[in-house]
């Protein structure tokens, strides 16, 4: 499964608007997220956008994987 981010999620070929941050975990809709949009260039997602649960994230030399245990794993 590719990575998505950007607050969006492929869900059956259609892109869905994320509901929850995936840096801080809280309502996306709300405004204040610029730090977390900054940061997103250089760190891996920590909560799900679908559920809000933490992840557990992987950093890797290469890149990163993030597991959501409802919603599976992004790769970046």
């Amino acid at each position: 499964m590719p990575a998505q981010r950007s607050g969006e999620a492929a869900v059956s070929g259609a892109p869905v608007p994320a509901r929850w941050c995936d840096r801080c975990g809280e309502d996306a809709a709300t405004g204040g997220h610029l730090a977390c949009a900054a940061a997103q260039a250089l760190e891996p997602p920590r909560y799900c956008v679908h559920c809000r649960r933490r992840m557990k994230v992987q950093v890797l030399p290469v890149g990163w994987s993030a597991v959501c245990v409802a919603h599976g794993e992004s790769r970046g």
